[in-house]
């Protein structure tokens, strides 16, 4: 699927070329990036607009500026993406992986539905609805553990969210989009910080045994098409030392 154009400010193109080069490793912790005045030359810009690009780098913590020295990479786990940035995503380049990210251990099964699961859904407890698990990860471990919650009804229409595999042709709200003609219209989010519980350090791979102190990141995101009806119900589960961020832009 082909992306949307590209009509970010110059300093911010230039920010997220060294954020994916960051986040997929090619730059590694203790890498060195270009100077402000060669990033001016090497991108035909400014070196006011470069050393714009660097500052957004370091505000999100990717790398520090070294006096004397330069600009240094910085090793850190990047921020988890809630289930609407995934969508966001998904519908600007077809995948929701963010950069330098990986998913497997891609599960989906015809379940009954749990009672948070049916409440969100505004279902029966105990409805039938299809379950799809997956791991997003990184090259520093595992960044969430994501969980899409679907009305039965759907696996009618699209029998390959059913099956545990990585979906094609799209994510699962786009395929249910396609079918149906009722784009998703409206979304709800919520965030919050949990501890873990057993269950969570099997889904993270964690020894039950000797969990973390620190609470995880959950989030949650309920999706509703143009005539008002749920058609998934997203949670994410943040890795140990995994934050959520986001960024938008402020009117002066």
């Amino acid at each position: 699927m082909a992306g949307q154009a590209d009509n970010r400010a110059p300093y911010a193109k230039i920010a997220a070329h060294y954020t994916e080069l960051i986040a997929s490793g090619q730059l590694q912790p203790g890498s060195l990036l270009p100077s402000i005045k060669n990033l001016s030359e090497e991108w035909s810009v400014s070196t006011a607009t470069a050393e714009k690009a660097l500052r957004k780098l370091r505000n999100e913590g990717l790398v520090r500026g070294i006096h004397g020295i330069g600009t240094e990479v910085l090793d850190r786990p990047a921020p988890m993406s809630s289930g609407a940035q995934r969508q966001d995503r998904g519908r600007r380049t077809g995948s929701s992986w963010g950069s330098g990210e990986r998913s497997d251990s891609h599960q989906a099964a015809v379940v009954p539905a749990p009672a948070e699961v049916a409440q969100a859904l505004d279902i029966e407890p105990g409805s039938d609805v299809i379950r799809r698990s997956r791991v997003y990860r990184d090259r520093h471990g595992i960044v969430a553990h994501s969980t899409s919650w679907i009305p039965a009804q759907y696996g009618k229409l699209i029998p390959q969210l059913a099956v545990s595999e990585r979906l094609t042709g799209g994510t699962s709200l786009q395929l249910i989009t396609q079918m149906t003609g009722r784009p998703v219209t409206h979304r709800i989010d919520t965030a919050s910080a949990r501890l873990l519980t057993a269950e969570f350090a099997q889904a993270l791979e964690l020894d039950p045994q000797a969990l973390p102190a620190e609470p995880v990141v959950v989030m949650t995101a309920k999706f509703v098409d143009s005539e008002g009806s749920i058609v998934e119900y997203g949670v994410d589960l943040g890795g140990p030392g995994r934050t959520w961020r986001t960024e938008s832009e402020v009117s002066q």
